[in-house]
């Protein structure tokens, strides 16, 4: 989601800002600014540039700034419509500047109070009362301190957030601090940075350091210093900073989706790399306390949250234990019974999604011991805060919709049933070895299903003339149709809906008309019969049925009847190989209609807000 820019140096650090907020992009974003100091002149104000366009309109404004000191931010609108009013950097009397990241629950509250001391406010957000409130304390407390004055102000904000402040009268100083957020400060030669994402400043400082929950960091061009939520000074391990950003370029491709849809044999391959057999190594937990946890409870958001889905079927099927599967943002706030004997698994592509991060430190404090993160990012909070990990190797992922990210979790998830299902004596020998095989052929596997991209360009002309898709799925590829409707809407503004085939009856099959597709996921498995049977009730109401099925499936084209086959049935691996199809029909659909594929209208890549 947001993104936070911030540099202090010896030189102008203008260009530096704009490119982190370009490496940033990818999270999502509606409105790009900065402010800069020029520390060379005592009386140097701050100056600003801000827009409701790309990163690259802003590259543009930036070649008439000069600066020493500077903060950037890209802005998914929470409170206050996007534009340029709202778009940070947010100042206060001329004299401080703030970025930020997160939600102030108490704005409300805050702004009444500020506006009774004569504050104005310009903008709807609730960023800008950090603003007025560091100004307030550091006109106030007379040191002209502004560490001291951030200080101050954090106990009153509640909610989450990362802060990146200057101050015009204070041109030698860069005071960051998060609660929630994620914050990295970045060490170069005679510069310092702070951003929200390592990656904005790969290749840009030597080392870095993450600050810890609470954390205040003052940073100068020379020197940086971290105080603790006390007050107290305390060192954070310093970690290499990457030597460069990992490769964005687009190739061949019209668009990082689809650029990502067809690396998934490569992400899928590198994640399985290694993989020799199957147990705790895998997720670096101890073999004794492996022993000890007798369910499974998930939790995630939006795709990650089908992914576990699909688990769900994998853990109790192969492995015989009880899963639980939740939507984060809703466990928390409900009442529910811990067992401490439970896994809790959280999933995440970017391991910084602000709901599944509070999900999980809820679980924790419920008393839940055993806690294991599947995460794309290893330095991320949520490795950090698990027990134990397992990283999926799926490589930045730029388009907002995930792809890559997705089918990587749902190996590695494959990989904990697989495991568990050999901790209770339930694979042998033979079949672990089976199970590897299959694997392996994955990615070989995979690149045949993307072969049949021609004939889903095909269908996507169909799908683009529509205003409703309704998806059917039955057993565990119930949750890849669901996927399948959140990737169609997601990018192409298509109202779609997924249900369990069998619950056509029971409602959804009001809908049905000859202008309705049904896209349905037939498998060849043991409930295909049944499936048959739902779809020729779609049939006799005149729907149209878009079928992706396996090739012994004996369902063949006809009226009112569209068939694409997959070149294999691959068993229990069969919903990677079935969600690929759905990626590449929304994919298609949407560059069918024009929109914005990789930057769909008000979404974001990391959700770091709740």
């Amino acid at each position: 989601m947001c993104g936070i820019v911030g540099a202090i140096s010896n030189k102008n650090i203008v260009d530096v800002l704009v490119e982190g907020l370009r490496r940033l992009e990818y999270r999502g974003y509606d409105s790009c600014g900065f402010a800069v100091i020029d520390g060379a002149d005592a009386k140097h104000p701050i100056e600003r540039a801000r827009t409701t366009a790309r990163v690259a309109e802003l590259a543009e404004q930036s070649k008439d700034f000069h600066g020493t000191l500077g903060i950037a931010h890209t802005r998914w609108a929470t409170h206050g419509k996007p534009d340029t009013q709202n778009a940070h950097p947010h100042i206060s009397n001329g004299l401080i500047a703030v970025v930020h990241n997160g939600i102030i629950e108490n704005y409300e509250t805050l702004r009444a109070q500020l506006q009774a001391a004569a504050y104005v406010f310009t903008s709807e957000t609730d960023t800008e009362v950090i603003a007025h409130l560091v100004h307030q304390q550091y006109v106030a407390d007379g040191q002209k301190n502004l560490a001291l004055a951030v200080k101050a102000v954090l106990p009153k904000l509640h909610g989450a957030y990362a802060i990146g402040v200057i101050a015009q009268d204070s041109p030698k100083t860069l005071v960051g601090a998060r609660a929630g957020s994620p914050l990295v400060v970045a060490h170069g030669e005679h510069e310092h940075f702070l951003a929200s994402d390592a990656l904005a400043l790969a290749g840009k400082a030597q080392s870095m350091m993450y600050l810890e929950e609470g954390d205040i960091a003052i940073l100068k061009a020379d020197s940086v210093e971290v105080m603790d939520r006390a007050g107290q000074l305390v060192q954070r391990e310093l970690k290499p900073m990457p030597a460069q950003a990992e490769s964005v370029d687009l190739g061949p491709y019209q668009h990082y989706m689809q650029k990502e849809i067809f690396e998934q044999p490569r992400a899928i391959g590198d994640t399985l790399a290694n993989i020799a057999s199957f147990g705790p190594e895998l997720f670096h937990a101890d073999p004794e306390e492996w022993k000890k946890f007798d369910h499974i409870l998930i939790l995630a958001c939006g795709t990650s949250y089908y992914s576990a889905c699909v688990a769900k079927y994998w853990l109790e099927d192969l492995a015989g234990v009880p899963t639980q599967v939740e939507i984060a943002s809703e466990y928390r706030y409900r009442t529910t019974v811990p067992n401490p004997n439970a896994l809790i698994v959280v999933v995440s592509q970017s391991g910084e999604t602000a709901d599944t991060l509070a999900a999980l430190r809820h679980a924790q404090a419920l008393g839940h011991p055993y806690t294991l993160s599947i995460c794309n990012v290893g330095s991320s909070a949520m490795v950090r805060e698990t027990k134990w990990s397992f990283l999926t190797k799926a490589g930045t992922e730029i388009g907002v919709a995930s792809t890559k990210a997705f089918t990587t979790q749902l190996v590695a998830l494959y990989l904990l049933a697989v495991s568990l299902a050999k901790r209770a004596g339930r694979i042998l020998p033979e079949r672990e070895k089976e199970i590897l095989r299959e694997l392996r052929h994955l990615p070989k596997a995979l690149q045949a299903v993307l072969a049949l991209e021609p004939q889903i360009i095909a269908w996507s002309d169909a799908f683009a003339k529509c205003e409703n898709a309704l998806f059917l799925g039955r057993g565990m590829h119930y949750p890849i149709a669901l996927e399948g409707a959140l990737k169609l809407k997601e990018i192409s503004y298509i109202h779609a809906e997924a249900y369990p085939a069998g619950e056509l009856k029971h409602g959804p099959l009001a809908l049905v008309t000859e202008k309705m597709p049904v896209v349905t996921v037939a498998p060849k498995d043991e409930l295909l019969e049944k499936l048959k049977s739902n779809m020729q009730e779609v049939k006799a109401r005149g729907g149209k049925l878009y079928v992706f099925a396996d090739q012994d499936t004996e369902i063949t084209s006809s009226e009112g009847i569209n068939v694409i086959r997959l070149p294999e049935h691959y068993g229990d691996l069969s919903p990677i190989l079935h969600v690929v199809p759905l990626q590449l029909l929304a994919y298609h659909t949407a560059c069918a209609l024009g929109t914005d594929v990789d930057k769909p209208r008000n979404l974001a890549k990391s959700v770091t807000v709740e």
